[in-house]
């Protein structure tokens, strides 16, 4: 289960008078940035992270986490309440990380044009994390899957950590065998207990020739722990019927959610104890 805080959210929360010193700071700061000072950049989400939330937004956001069956963060006090909300702005900063400002203009499209979501979900603790592409990035062909998968959570794939993730192709004709195109080197694994991850989840996607995905940020409630890699009695590595099942496993679920959507998809999911779970899925750019 998941709840979306849409977008115009943080645009409209930003334009409430007790923010008004906040909007007024960034828009200034804007201003510089637009003008070709892209430090100010950190000046921004600096803001951001200052900004009070309403009643109003909290009331709607419990209500809507409990009639999806949510745990909402209140039950750890105000700390755990406090830790959530500013998750949930960091992800909202994110819209000015440096590199996805930079990308946006060489794109040249209008920053101001791009919009932040955030998408509430449950973390699942699982063993192993994937990314699917139902066609080939590298080669265009649209008859293979193509796959990363890394131990513990999927933000040591998809952020800027050192090493290579497991990789794989599948034709879609055979998806009972498929072929490790890539062994893993990841030093470091992230894990963590059971709580909620806020995703961004910005409208890149839907601005013409601009891919939006991996630029923004994704935030845990609580801290991830941080774990050095011992691959040498990974079944993934050593047991060639666990990693031909659990591979053959995430193909599969690339091509049915392609069917489903009739497009090429970029998924993200998680394996544990065997099963697969799909945290989201989106167009392939």
């Amino acid at each position: 289960m998941s709840v979306a805080i849409p977008f115009g959210a943080f645009e409209t929360v930003l334009s409430l008078d007790v923010n008004k010193d906040i909007s007024t700071k960034i828009m200034f700061l804007r201003k510089l940035v637009n003008g070709g000072n892209v430090s100010k950049l950190q000046e921004i989400k600096g803001a951001i992270l200052q900004m009070s939330v309403p009643v109003s937004l909290t009331t709607e956001l419990t209500s809507k986490m409990k009639s999806a069956r949510m745990p909402w963060p209140d039950k750890g006090g105000d700390d755990q309440w406090n830790r959530a909300w500013q998750a949930i702005k960091k992800v909202w900063a994110s819209k000015w990380n440096e590199r996805a400002y930079i990308s946006c203009k060489k794109a040249k499209l209008n920053h101001e044009d791009l919009r932040m979501a955030v998408l509430i979900q449950e973390v699942i603790c699982g063993d192993y994390a994937f990314v699917i592409h139902t066609k080939n990035p590298l080669s265009g062909d649209t008859s293979e899957i193509y796959a990363e998968i890394v131990k513990g959570l999927g933000e040591t794939l998809v952020g800027a950590y050192p090493g290579r993730a497991m990789s794989f192709i599948a034709k879609k004709n055979n998806l009972k065998s498929p072929i490790v195109t890539c062994y893993a080197s990841k030093k470091i694994g992230l894990y963590c207990k059971p709580t909620i991850i806020f995703r961004s989840d910005s409208n890149g996607e839907d601005l013409g020739g601009y891919a939006g995905a991996g630029l923004y940020d994704s935030v845990l409630m609580d801290e991830e722990e941080s774990m050095v890699l011992d691959y040498s009695n990974d079944p993934m590595m050593v047991n060639k019927a666990f990693q031909t099942s659990i591979l053959s496993k995430v193909a599969e679920a690339g091509k049915i959610i392609e069917t489903l959507y009739g497009c090429p998809q970029d998924i993200e999911g998680v394996v544990k104890d065997g099963m697969i779970y799909v945290v989201q899925a989106r167009p392939q750019v």
